[in-house]
C-alpha cells in the first residue's frame, strides 16, 4: 500500500515521502480494517511530523511513521463479525494512527457509519474538528463563572474558528474574533457580519479588543500561542482563563513572565487527543453531535483542495499557503 512516512522529525515538506508498505494484517477482535479514501491534513498532524509536543521536541523515530488520525473510507474486514459497521460500509474514524495510508486498522469503538446524505469530503472532516469544538465549549462553560459571556478567540478564520463562530450564538457567547491580516478579517466579516473582528497586525489591536468587549475579557480561546501569549493574557480580567488548544504561532512566552498568581489567572489546555479517554456516554453524545453537524451544516466543513497521495508535495505546499480557506485533503480512488 502507499503511505506517506517520515523517518526523522523536521519540516514536513522535507522529511515526508511516499513509501510502499505492506498492507496491515487482519483486524484483531474489536478492530476494523478500512480502505481509506479521504483524509485531512490537520495542523496537529504536522506538529507531530515536526517533533513538537508542547514546548518539547520528541525523540527521533525508531521506525518510519505514517501521520494522521482521521479519515473516511470503506470497511474491508472486521475482527468481530456481526459487530460494528458491515463490510462495504462507508465510515468515518478517529483516532486511528496512520490514517494517511491507503489502509488502516481502527478500533471499532472509534468508527462511525456515514449517513447517506453526507459526502465523502465532509465525512473525512466530521470528527476531529467537531469533537474539538465540543471539548472547547465545555471548557468555556467551566471558565465562565461570573455571568459575563465574552470570549475572544485567535485563529478565528481557521476550520475550528469557523465552528466556534457558528456555535457562539447557540451557546449565548459574545464572541470577538482575532485574525492576522486585513484579508482574513474581510473574509470573516462577510461570513459572520454580526461578530467583531480585530486584526493583530494593527498596532493597537489590544485596545480594539477591549473596546469591543467593554473592558477585560473572562476567557480567551487560543490556537496560536508562542509570543502572542503575553498579549492575550493581558486581555484577561482578574480570575480569567486562557484556553489553549493549538500552537500555530512562533516564538515562546516564559510562564514566569505571566502574572498568573497575582491576578489568579488560569491557563488550561484542551486536546482532542484526549477525547478517547472520556467516558463512553460523553463520547457517544459527542459523536451524535458531530454527525448531526455534518448532516445539517456541511458548509462549515470547507475544503481548500484535494490531492492524490501521489501529489503529497503539492498538498503540503498548499497547506502552507497564507490565506488558505479550508482544509487540504489527501485522496485515493477505489480501484476498479
Amino acid at each position: 500500500m502507499r503511505a506517506p512516512v517520515f523517518r526523522d522529525h523536521g519540516v514536513p515538506a522535507e522529511v515526508l515521502e511516499l513509501a510502499s508498505l505492506p498492507d496491515p494484517g487482519p483486524p484483531a477482535p474489536d478492530q476494523v480494517l478500512i480502505r481509506v479514501l479521504v483524509r485531512p491534513i490537520h495542523p496537529g498532524d504536522l506538529v507531530g511530523v515536526r517533533g513538537q509536543s508542547g514546548a518539547r521536541a520528541t525523540g527521533r523515530p525508531t521506525r518510519p511513521i505514517t501521520p494522521g488520525l482521521e479519515g473516511m473510507g470503506i470497511v474491508e474486514a472486521t475482527g468481530s463479525p456481526g459487530q460494528g459497521p458491515p463490510l462495504g460500509a462507508r465510515v468515518a474514524f478517529f483516532p486511528a494512527p496512520g490514517a494517511w495510508a491507503e489502509f488502516v486498522l481502527a478500533p471499532a469503538e472509534f468508527v462511525v457509519e456515514i449517513p447517506d446524505d453526507v459526502s465523502d469530503t465532509t465525512a473525512a472532516l466530521m470528527l476531529v474538528n467537531p469533537l474539538t469544538l465540543a471539548m472547547l465549549m465545555r471548557a468555556v462553560e467551566d471558565a465562565l463563572r461570573d455571568g459575563r459571556r465574552t470570549v475572544v478567540q485567535t485563529a478565528a478564520g481557521s476550520s475550528i474558528g469557523t465552528l466556534v463562530n457558528a456555535a457562539a450564538h447557540r451557546h449565548g457567547l459574545r464572541l470577538i474574533n482575532l485574525v492576522r491580516d486585513p484579508a482574513g478579517a474581510q473574509r470573516l466579516r462577510a461570513r459572520f457580519p454580526q461578530t467583531p473582528v480585530v486584526t493583530t497586525s494593527d498596532q493597537d489591536w489590544p485596545d480594539q479588543v477591549r473596546a469591543a468587549a467593554d473592558g477585560d475579557v473572562p476567557v480567551v480561546l487560543d490556537a496560536v500561542g508562542g509570543e502572542l501569549t503575553a498579549d492575550l493574557v493581558a486581555l484577561l480580567a482578574d480570575g480569567g482563563t486562557l484556553i489553549s488548544y493549538g500552537q500555530l504561532g512562533t516564538g515562546s512566552t516564559a510562564r514566569e513572565a505571566l502574572p498568573l498568581t497575582r491576578r489568579e489567572l488560569t491557563l488550561r489546555g484542551v486536546s482532542v487527543g484526549r477525547w478517547a479517554l472520556l467516558p463512553p456516554e460523553q463520547r457517544a453524545e459527542d459523536l451524535a453531535f458531530a454527525t448531526q453537524l455534518a448532516r445539517t451544516r456541511p458548509e462549515l466543513f470547507a475544503v481548500a483542495a484535494t490531492y492524490d497521495l501521489g501529489d503529497l508535495a503539492a498538498a503540503l505546499d498548499h497547506v502552507a499557503r497564507p490565506g488558505k480557506d479550508g482544509t487540504v485533503l489527501l485522496t485515493n480512488p477505489i480501484p476498479e
